[in-house]
């Protein structure tokens, strides 16, 4: 069974850093594409904030490029987010996600989104930003 959980959100000043971790069960982290959302109000969809793909491949969104840093543990089977320089517009509930497929880490999702039936997620950790 697949079971992905995220811990490590926080309320901050904005400015301040905050570091997301998601445990998984169930799969090798290293060799699937997995990515980390947030959700967008009065949206469905959940945007794409970075993903490392089964072959390395970094993606981030522009709006946290230089910012925030995706990476994987294989050995603790876990993934993280680096999040620095937070702003008060990076409020939100944050999701980690995996997919074998491929589509989540996809140029699709990034101009699209996602949707919880695409791939696995995990039940999100908020990160709340103070000016």
């Amino acid at each position: 069974e697949v079971q992905l959980v995220e811990s490590g959100g926080g309320s901050v000043q904005a400015g301040g850093s905050l570091r997301l971790s998601c445990a998984v069960n169930g799969f090798a982290v290293g060799a699937v594409c997995m990515a980390w959302f947030r959700r967008t109000p009065h949206k469905e969809e959940r945007e794409r904030v970075a993903s490392l793909d089964g072959n390395g491949s970094e993606t981030y969104a522009e709006f946290v490029k230089g910012r925030f840093t995706i990476s994987k543990d294989n050995a603790k089977s876990a993934m993280y987010l680096q999040m620095n320089e937070l702003k008060p517009e990076d409020t939100s509930l944050y999701y980690c996600a995996a997919d074998p497929r491929g589509l989540l880490c996809s140029e699709y999702v990034r101009r699209r989104g996602a949707t919880p039936d695409m791939g696995d997620w995990g039940r999100g950790t908020q990160v709340t930003v103070s000016s």
